[in-house]
Order: C-alpha cells, then structure tokens, then sequence
C-alpha cells in the first residue's frame, strides 16, 4: 500500500461520535503499550480530532501523531482539532504498523494499539484488553497477531464441530469401510 501525503486540508469538522478507547490504568507499570484506540475509518482527517478530543481533557494537549503509513491510505501533514493543529509524522520502517504514537508537550507520549475499522466487536473487546494490562510486554502488531491465530483456531473448531455434527466422521468412516468392502468383493 502506498501513503500520500498531503499538505494542510482544512475542512470543517463533521460531528462524529465519541473515540473508542481504552488506556492502561493510571499509575500501573510501564508497559510496550498504553492502551488502544478503534478508530471507525482509516481516514486520519476525521479520526485524529475524536481521538484528541477523547484525550486532550485527561490527559494533556495532543500536538503530534505518528502513524506507519501501511494501514493509512492518506496521511495529511497537519490535522486541525478542536482549538489547535496537530502534526501528523509517519516511519514506514521504525514504527509498528498497529500501533499511533501520541505526543503531548506536559505529559510526554502514549503508545496505542490501533485496532482495524473493520474488526469484530468481540475481538476488539479482546484486544483492548489486551493492550491495556499494566507492565504489558506485547507489542501492537503482536497482539493483532495472537488474535487473528486465536481468530483462525475458533473457526476451524467451529467448522469441524460443523462437520461433526452433519455427520461428517461417521459418514467418512462408512464410506471408506464400503469401499474397501467392494475392492475386496465383500
């Protein structure tokens, strides 16, 4: 995929509804991650003012954004939020490409998981979780990874359990022992 980058869009902001997030609790052990944000779009023109918005309050004034370009189809330079202008960076190769990393003037930075628009409800539930257990030692993309494995395990049970149930074994195991039972002139 590739990244354009863009100069300053100044649009006027569309109302959206409030930032899916979730961060470590506060005071808990240093970890690889700080939380996780579910961003409802891969356009970082509408999502970064919820996100800032969500955070600004509580945490401190949000002044740069840095993402990896290969989930982000369009990287705009600087996004206007609400009462200021953050600076968005992207690093193809130095940054994992699941996780944003938020940098505040006062407090210092956070390291979010970003989980994919488009996953599952449950799984983002999980996920969110996942990133948010103090003293953490999962990196973004490693996490995204035990949940698709964790993703693939569950289907192919319930296929299995599918194909049980529909009488695949037991319909398998006749078939092989009638036609061993014709090649032998049983």
């Amino acid at each position: 995929m590739t990244a354009t980058i863009e100069p300053t869009i100044i649009k006027e902001r569309l109302p959206s509804a409030s930032a899916r997030l979730s961060l470590a609790p506060t005071g808990s052990g240093p970890g690889l991650l700080d939380g996780a944000w579910w961003p409802r779009s891969r356009d970082l023109l509408r999502e970064i003012p919820t996100l800032t918005d969500a955070l600004d309050a509580c945490w401190g004034r949000i002044t740069h954004v840095t993402v990896n370009p290969a989930h982000w189809p369009v990287i705009p330079r600087k996004v206007p939020v609400t009462g200021h202008t953050v600076h968005v960076g992207w690093f193809a190769d130095e940054q994992d490409p699941n996780k944003v990393i938020l940098l505040s003037y006062t407090v210092g930075r956070l390291d979010l998981l970003v989980i994919p628009p488009e996953t599952e409800p449950a799984a983002a539930a999980r996920l969110m979780a996942a990133a948010t257990v103090p003293g953490g030692i999962r990196t973004a993309s490693g996490l995204m990874a035990d949940e698709a494995m964790s993703h693939d395990a569950a289907e192919a049970r319930s296929r299995e359990e599918e194909w049980e149930t529909d009488g695949g074994a037991a319909s398998a195991a006749g078939a092989s022992i009638g036609i061993l039972s014709s090649a032998l002139g049983r």
